[in-house]
């Protein structure tokens, strides 16, 4: 109470942020200390009874309803019977638990020295409670290891006292410390940007402009094109006998929106393509779908996903998907940048399958229309690639 009325009557500031010492007292509890260390800890209250404190209340379980808890009043020790005994047992028991496992945290704090002292109360006469840290700390000692003490009466001592080591001594140890090293001092370096990957399917938007929508349609033929897309990406898995069949199912569930006539339109559609036998091998089972790549090309980074690829030994076909309302009638219709978004992913396969050579297409859903890009055109387009940079 002494040391309390001392330091209220001044002006120290109360921190409870955890930091360095710096040279102060800290006053904190054993749970309040968890994670923290300091060169010397003194466990001001080791004598403590931890049996005379009162406990937790008592609560006992709901037999109806396990979760919740039935909170008792104060009970004399002759009431508590039966599972009222048991539980307060139980809960006696974890307190006893904590508390020894409090005592590991208090004495591990101190890095150098550890002092463990406490007070009794008036009615202690024989000395700390056999349950406290002081006594059980103490037992551990011989009698012969006590030490006369002109203050404390007795004391008893465990380890050796760290050596002190004066201020002038680390002072000169520290100028003795050899230099840093020149390229401490400089600045790191900017470390080198990578290009930013090119996806060829940003090259450009399409230079001409598809009719308007009618009022109401436009989210209706952004569905269609994406259930085509679904239709071509699954068929070809399915055997040829039971692609209709199949279609028809799975477009009564992902396309229920559309009448019965334009799902059996888009069906047939669909297996128009399927069935065109100049690139029939790309919608076999030898082909791959939704297939991501990516490759240097030029010093410029193209990465991106073919809708369908055939990988042979001599050579590589590839197909995009296009879902234009207004599709062109001819290899000379088809805008440039859809033109360059080919040669990319052509560029990016030569690269990563040097020697073969790539032969591209584009398929335009709407009509079925399956339009071949020659060879030489693709040449073209990929010389501007390589030639342009992209910015940032």
């Amino acid at each position: 109470q002494t040391f309390i009325r001392w330091f209220d009557a001044g002006e120290g500031e109360l921190k409870r942020e955890a930091g360095k010492g710096g040279g102060q007292v800290r006053v904190m509890t054993v749970h309040g200390a968890k994670g923290l260390q300091a060169p010397i800890v003194i466990l001001a209250d080791a004598a403590d009874n931890p049996r005379s404190t009162k406990g937790s209340p008592l609560a006992l379980p709901d037999p109806y309803d396990a979760a919740r808890q039935i909170p008792l009043p104060s009970l004399r020790d002759a009431e508590k019977k039966g599972p009222i005994a048991a539980v307060e047992e139980q809960q006696q028991f974890e307190e006893m638990q904590e508390h020894w496992r409090l005592l590991y945290v208090a004495m591990t704090r101190a890095e150098e020295a550890l002092f463990i002292a406490g007070a009794l109360g008036p009615r202690e006469t024989n000395g700390p409670a056999p349950d406290s840290w002081y006594a059980r700390i103490s037992a551990q000692f011989q009698p012969e290891e006590w030490l006369e003490d002109p203050i404390w009466g007795a004391r008893v001592e465990h380890g050796e006292a760290p050596v002190l080591v004066p201020a002038e001594q680390v002072v000169i140890a520290t100028q003795e410390l050899p230099l840093p090293p020149p390229w401490l001092h400089r600045a790191v370096a900017a470390e080198p940007r990578p290009p930013r990957p090119l996806a060829p399917s940003s090259l450009g938007e399409d230079a001409e402009a598809d009719p308007p929508w009618p009022p109401g349609s436009g989210a209706s033929a952004a569905k269609r094109g994406v259930l085509m897309h679904k239709l071509l990406e699954r068929l070809p898995e399915v055997p040829p006998a039971e692609r209709k069949a199949a279609a028809l199912a799975w477009l009564s569930r992902s396309g229920a929106e559309f009448a019965a006539p334009a799902r059996a339109e888009m069906i047939a559609a669909a297996l128009a393509v399927l069935e065109t036998k100049a690139w029939a091998e790309l919608f076999s089972p030898a082909a791959l779908a939704e297939v991501p790549i990516a490759a240097a090309v030029g010093g410029q980074v193209v990465a991106g996903t073919i809708d369908r690829l055939l990988i042979l030994s001599d050579r590589i076909r590839l197909v995009d998907f296009k879902t234009a309302r207004r599709p062109p009638a001819s290899l000379d219709e088809v805008p440039t940048s859809i033109l360059r978004q080919m040669a990319a992913y052509a560029a990016a396969l030569e690269t990563a399958y040097p020697g073969r050579m790539v032969e591209a297409a584009l398929l335009y859903t709407q009509v079925p229309v399956l339009l071949a890009i020659p060879a030489e055109l693709l040449a073209v387009h990929k010389q501007a690639l390589i030639a342009a940079e992209e910015t940032f």
